[in-house]
C-alpha cells in the first residue's frame, strides 16, 4: 500500500501499477518530473517484491578493459586515448588468458570485457582472445563487447550480413552474452552533439535483436545527466521495451536459434554521468534524489524487464543499498578492475570483496543470493562453486 501521497498527479499512475498495467511515456514523464520520491520509491518496490520478494542478486565477476584506444572521442569519455598518446594501452591475447586464470582461480563466475574502438586490431584478435580466454577457464562465462564494439568489427571483417555473421563467429569462439554499455542515450540530437561518430540507437537495437535470434542474453544501459532531456530518457525506455517486446515475442513462437534458450534482455542498468576529466566537466551531473528516481522508473517503465541493476562503481554502494528499496534487485559483483569510470578519486583497481557485499544487502534489508551471469544460483565454497539449477547441483566449476 502506498503512503501518504505528496503529489496527487501520481494517483492514476499508481492504479495502473497495482493493476499491472503497462505506463504510458506521458506517465513515466510524469513520474521522472514528480518531485514525490517516496511515492516513487514504493511503487518501484511493490512491483520488485512481485518479482523478486527480498532477493537481491550480485556475482563474482572480473572486468577485463583490453585496450582505451579508440577510434572515437565523446565528449562525455576520460576513458579514451589515441595511438601512442600517454597512458594509452593494448593488452595481448596471453595477457588477457592469464587474468582470465587469475579471475578463476579467485573463484569469478563471470568476465565482463569490454574496451575502445582500437583502429588497428584485426578481427582475428577478438576471437583468439574469446578462445583463449574458453581454453584457459572452459567453466567461465564471457559477457563481451558493447553493441558499439560489435559494429567495429563489423567493419573491420566486410562481409554481407555482417552482424550476424560477427555476431556467430564470437559465439562460436566463446561469447556467451552482450554486455548493455554503448547505448548512451537515444537520441539523435544528443548523439550529435556528445557522442559524435558513435553508433545511433537503431544500430545499438539492431546488434542487439541479432544476438538475441542467435540466442544470447543481453543487457541494456542509460547513460543519463548530461544533456539529455528527461522526454529523451522516457523514449530510450520506450525503444528498449519495445525491443524486449520483440525478443520475448521471437523466443516464444520458436523463431531465431533456438539452441540458446531465446535471447531477450536481461537487466537494464542507469549509468549516472560523472562530468569530471570530460569535455562536459562543467555539467553538474545527476544528484543523488536523481539516480533513486531513474533507477526506480527503470522498474516502472520497463515492465518486460526482469532485473534493475545499480551498478555500484557508478552509483557507489551506499546509494545502491537506498536503490535496493526503488526497485532495484541487483548489485553487480565484485569488479576488481574498473578502468573507464572513476568515481571520487578511485584508481582502477576498484574491488568489493564477497562478505561486504553480502553484508550490505544483509544491511538493507535483503536477502544476498549468488548468481552467475544468467541469473542462475550459485552455491559455492570458497573458489569452488556451481549452478543450482531446478532444485539440484549441476557441476560448472
Amino acid at each position: 500500500m502506498i503512503g501518504r501521497m505528496i503529489d496527487a498527479n501520481l494517483k492514476p499512475i499508481a492504479d495502473k501499477v497495482h493493476a499491472g498495467e503497462r505506463l504510458s511515456a506521458a506517465d513515466g514523464l510524469a513520474l521522472l518530473k514528480s518531485r514525490d520520491i517516496w511515492t516513487i520509491g514504493e511503487l518501484a518496490n511493490h512491483v520488485r517484491q512481485k518479482l523478486h520478494g527480498k532477493t537481491a542478486y550480485y556475482n563474482v565477476n572480473r572486468h577485463i578493459n583490453y585496450t582505451n584506444i579508440c577510434a572515437l572521442s565523446c565528449k562525455f569519455c576520460e576513458f579514451y586515448r589515441k595511438k601512442g598518446q600517454d597512458g594509452a594501452y593494448e593488452m595481448s591475447v596471453q595477457d588477457i588468458a592469464e587474468q582470465a586464470k587469475q579471475a578463476a582461480a579467485g573463484g569469478a563466475t563471470e568476465l565482463h570485457i569490454v574496451g575502445g574502438l582500437h583502429p588497428f586490431l584485426p578481427f582475428g584478435y577478438y576471437t583468439d582472445m574469446l578462445r583463449a580466454i574458453r581454453e584457459a577457464t572452459p567453466a567461465i562465462h564471457i559477457k563481451a563487447f558493447t553493441a558499439v564494439e560489435i559494429v567495429h568489427l563489423a567493419r573491420i571483417d566486410r562481409r554481407p550480413n555482417v552482424l550476424a555473421g560477427v555476431l556467430r563467429d564470437l559465439k562460436d569462439a566463446g561469447l556467451g552474452s552482450l554486455p548493455g554499455g554503448g547505448a548512451e542515450v537515444f537520441d539523435d540530437r544528443v548523439h550529435d552533439e556528445a557522442f559524435k561518430g558513435k553508433i545511433r540507437s537503431n544500430k545499438w537495437l539492431d546488434v542487439h535483436r541479432e544476438a538475441h535470434k542467435l540466442g544470447l542474453m543481453s543487457n541494456a544501459t542509460m547513460l543519463y545527466g548530461h544533456i539529455e532531456s528527461l522526454e529523451d530518457r522516457i523514449h530510450h525506455f520506450c525503444l528498449l521495451r519495445e525491443a524486449q517486446d520483440e525478443a520475448i515475442a521471437n523466443s516464444e513462437s520458436g523463431g531465431g536459434d533456438t539452441s540458446g534458450g531465446g535471447g531477450r534482455f536481461q537487466t537494464i542498468i542507469p549509468l549516472p554521468f560523472f562530468p569530471d576529466g570530460s569535455e562536459l566537466e562543467h555539467l553538474p551531473g545527476p544528484s543523488g534524489l536523481d539516480n533513486l528516481r531513474m533507477l526506480a522508473v527503470s522498474r516502472l517503465m520497463l515492465d518486460n524487464f526482469s532485473h534493475v541493476k545499480a551498478f555500484w562503481i557508478m552509483q557507489t554502494l551506499p546509494m545502491s543499498q537506498v536503490s535496493l528499496d526503488f526497485g532495484v534487485d541487483d548489485l553487480d559483483g565484485t569488479v576488481v578492475w574498473y578502468d573507464i569510470t572513476k568515481v571520487g578519486g578511485a584508481d582502477t583497481h576498484q574491488e568489493v570483496g564477497v562478505n561486504e557485499l553480502r553484508r550490505s544487502i544483509i544491511e538493507a534489508g535483503y536477502d544476498p543470493v549468488e548468481r552467475d551471469t544468467i541469473y542462475r544460483q550459485v552455491k559455492r565454497d570458497g573458489a569452488e562453486w556451481c549452478v543450482v539449477k531446478e532444485g539440484r547441483d549441476v557441476v560448472t566449476a
